[in-house]
């Protein structure tokens, strides 16, 4: 079992969020080939609020969270992108207009992080918890019970999820950023397995990961499954669906504290339900080039120093063989 280094990353546009403790990073390759890395404290949305700390609370949080940090770092990954034809429209601009312009982009930014957040939360609950339900309930038309329903919707659920991984896998864009989600697991895979962080050891090692958000989601999916058998025996539709609304949190928590468990455990159970989101990692992450390696080394290096780590990790397998 390796040990957990508690490094979270995430794939963004030409480059990696790598998260550790109070600080995450962001590195980006930018068009001219240059990587630059962005640090900024983690600060949650419910700030330091104690009952989010609470089991199955606290997986609420790190989920909004990662809505939000998420979405943060993409759209500042994509602004390397947007430069050269904002510097071109600024050119005939004085400084205090420029300012202005800057100040009045940042949030607009802010707003519009938080829309597609929000846009982002509506569409996914619509598409595989409400959407599944709805067609799953057509076959009430020729006498199926609520419990078949239940089991039929879980299939159109699974069916779902695998269908639009498989379709945004297949496209050339998305394609890339698997690339770079690969990276950012094999870079982290590197590290605790107890080896020294260069691009050659990075890009021998596993592009899956115990923790990784795929896993997360596909375990959001079953235990959404599991929790909609509790309302087998509500008479009314619409409290069915409302139910299963109002259930997202708690599917959120409780799958947090499942892919938290089976990342750090070695019981067989936590390997048996790993194995559903390592397979399915297959289809999210592809195997990077050795310029992404080298994104992913330096958005680790930018929040957490590896080589007391390593040490430590090497020190742990060296006693084990004794």
């Amino acid at each position: 079992m390796q040990r957990s280094s508690n490094i979270g990353g995430q794939a963004v546009m030409e480059g990696i969020m790598m998260r550790h403790k109070d600080n995450y990073s962001v590195a980006v390759r930018k068009p001219d080939q240059e990587i630059i890395v962005k640090i900024e404290e983690y600060k949650s949305v419910f700030g330091k609020l104690k009952l989010m700390k609470k089991p199955i609370l606290r997986g609420v949080g790190s989920f909004v969270d990662s809505l939000v940090i998420g979405t943060k770092c993409i759209m500042y990954s994509a602004s390397f992108f947007e430069e050269e034809e904002e510097e071109e429209e600024a050119g005939g601009l004085t400084e205090e207009e420029i300012a202005k312009k800057q100040k009045k982009q940042e949030r607009e930014e802010k707003y519009f992080m938080y829309f597609t957040v929000g846009l982002s939360v509506i569409l996914s609950v619509g598409l595989f918890m409400i959407l599944p339900y709805l067609l799953a309930s057509l076959f009430r038309k020729i006498g199926a019970t609520e419990t078949m329903i239940t089991i039929i919707e879980a299939f159109v659920k699974i069916f779902l999820f695998l269908g639009y991984m498989l379709l945004i896998s297949r496209m050339k864009d998305i394609q890339r950023l698997f690339m770079y989600h690969g990276a950012e697991h094999k870079c982290i895979n590197c590290v605790e397995q107890g080896l020294d962080l260069t691009v050659e050891n990075v890009m021998r090692s596993s592009r899956q990961h115990q923790r990784c958000g795929t896993s997360f989601l596909l375990l959001v999916m079953l235990v959404s499954i599991a929790a909609h058998f509790l309302f087998v025996a509500v008479p009314v539709m619409w409290i069915r669906v409302a139910a299963r609304i109002l259930m997202v949190p708690v599917v959120a928590g409780v799958s947090y504290e499942c892919i938290q468990w089976t990342g750090k455990s070695d019981h067989p159970l936590a390997r048996m339900l790993s194995k559903p989101g390592l397979a399915l990692q297959k289809l999210s992450t592809r195997e990077p080039d050795e310029s992404m390696a080298e994104v992913a080394i330096a958005a680790v290096e930018a929040v957490f120093d590896w080589k007391p780590y390593v040490e430590e990790v090497r020190r742990e397998q060296a006693e084990e063989h004794v």
